[in-house]
């Protein structure tokens, strides 16, 4: 009786978990975006000036810092179409802890300037179409244990 009671309960808590409130994001999704014109949005917007990408020329680009916030390349986990969209729209809303401490504000905040007033949706959904494919999916090597017996 319980592991009913146990399982009840577990069930319960999932349940309970899965918000279907109004800041609920299923159901949203954007339409699909150009890369090429996202490359153009990507060179307007002078992204160079503090990020690189890779394959991307940076010639006669002006830098605004010593450093450069790199873009694309290898990761672990797929970049998800959303939070390439939520990296622009709200840089702060997760900061990687291997960042240099150069790239943040002292209130912990990302140093990025908002675009959000002055991008239009449909530039944002360009700029994003061009960047996705930028970040290549690599398995990391998984470490084997000898068995002891």
């Amino acid at each position: 009786m319980l592991k009913f009671y146990s399982i009840t309960l577990l069930l319960s808590i999932a349940i309970a978990g899965c918000d279907s409130g109004p800041s609920n994001p299923r159901g949203f999704s954007l339409p699909e975006g150009d890369i090429e014109t996202g490359k153009q949005v990507f060179y307007d917007f002078k992204c160079l000036a503090c990020h690189t990408l890779n394959g991307i020329d940076e010639v006669g680009v002006k830098k605004e810092m010593s450093f450069s916030v790199v873009l694309g390349g290898k990761v672990s986990r797929v970049k998800t179409y959303a939070q390439l969209v939520t990296s622009v729209i709200n840089p702060s809303h997760k900061i990687s802890p291997s960042y240099n401490p150069q790239m943040v504000a002292i209130e912990g905040e990302s140093k990025m300037r908002s675009y959000n007033d002055v991008m239009t949706v449909t530039q944002l959904i360009n700029l994003v179409s061009f960047l996705q494919p930028h970040y290549q999916l690599y398995s990391y090597d998984h470490t084997y244990y000898m068995e002891y017996h």
